[in-house]
């Protein structure tokens, strides 16, 4: 056992995703002297740990093999697993991504450890990890901890953190020794990364929000072509996720996805803590309401009093 803690770098093709490298600089906030270890499983032809140089971790551990091309689920947990069991680090992080909520649970399974998903934040308690997360209510944000055994295991949402390079850091890298073990009986086929703005609304650039008082067929239908025009999406507070055409793929909030536009327009949306916690780190936030006291003013850049539809409609006919 060592009192590392690790983070799992996830590949989307050759290309790092971006959580992992968030979680790396989190886990160098808070490791209080431990060393901070990046996991990393990719092919023969694939160099990522040149771009995970970039954000400081101590040491990257690497398991190379030409099956990492395209994996399952279940063949990485394998691999993973004897590289984590022959060293049980403290903590291990891993993004709450597609593939992070898959590989994480079948992992945990193996280790006979604890995990908990889709934190908004961990820290250091003597040497239990504390990880937070809200309740299915969303009124209350629980700490979790997992005293009894290691590694102890939390997925992080997306953009909860920011990643931040480290300038001159001296990161040993290590190649680890395991035995890649394929599924008898499943094969993958191909992949369909989701990781742009048009497929994930948590790697939009642009968004347009809907809350309660947007909910209406008309108000839907111009944010959607709003949301076209900009090149962004179409997001929803919960109780939008009710209306077909929506789902939990679109919510934002602590119970959805927490999002970091460079703008985000927020229609109809009143502004509680549930929600706004999602868009803590947007760059321009922009607000409509016809409330001028709706607390959603309050996190806003700029502010619109008035109602969504005459708002959408300029904002439609003056992008060219």
């Amino acid at each position: 056992m060592n009192n590392a803690l690790w983070v799992y770098v996830q590949l989307n093709g050759q290309k790092v995703e971006p959580t992992s490298l968030q979680l790396i600089t989190k886990a160098r906030q808070i490791a209080e002297g431990r060393p901070v270890v990046a996991l990393l499983a990719e092919d023969l032809t694939t160099n990522a740990e040149e771009t995970v140089k970039e954000y400081g971790p101590d040491e990257i551990i690497v398991l190379k093999d030409d099956h990492f091309t395209q994996p399952t689920d279940g063949e990485l947990a394998d691999a993973l697993f004897q590289v984590v069991s022959a060293n049980t680090p403290n903590g291990l992080l891993f993004p709450a991504t597609v593939q992070g909520r898959s590989v994480a649970p079948r992992l945990q399974a193996k280790l006979r450890t604890g995990l908990t998903a889709d934190c908004l934040d961990v820290y250091y308690d003597g040497e239990d990890l504390i990880q937070v997360k809200p309740t299915y209510g969303d009124d209350i944000m629980c700490e979790i901890l997992c005293p009894d055994h290691r590694p102890q295991m939390a997925t992080v949402r997306p953009n909860t953190f920011n990643a931040e390079k480290v300038t001159g850091a001296n990161v040993k890298i290590t190649t680890a020794t395991f035995t890649f073990h394929p599924e008898a009986n499943i094969e993958v086929v191909s992949e369909k990364p989701i990781i742009s703005s048009s497929a994930n609304i948590a790697d939009a650039k642009i968004v347009v929000a809907l809350g309660r008082g947007a909910d209406n067929d008309k108000t839907i239908a111009l944010a959607e072509k709003a949301a076209a025009k900009l090149g962004g999406m179409v997001g929803v507070s919960r109780p939008l996720t009710d209306n077909p055409k929506f789902s939990h793929e679109s919510q934002i909030g602590q119970s959805g996805n927490t999002i970091a536009p460079d703008l985000l327009i927020n229609l109809g949306v009143s502004g509680a803590v549930q929600y706004t916690v999602g868009i803590e780190n947007a760059g321009k936030v922009v607000s409509v309401n016809t409330d001028d006291k709706a607390p959603i003013f309050a996190v806003s850049d700029f502010g619109y009093v008035g109602t969504a539809n005459e708002f959408l409609e300029a904002l439609v006919n003056d992008i060219k």
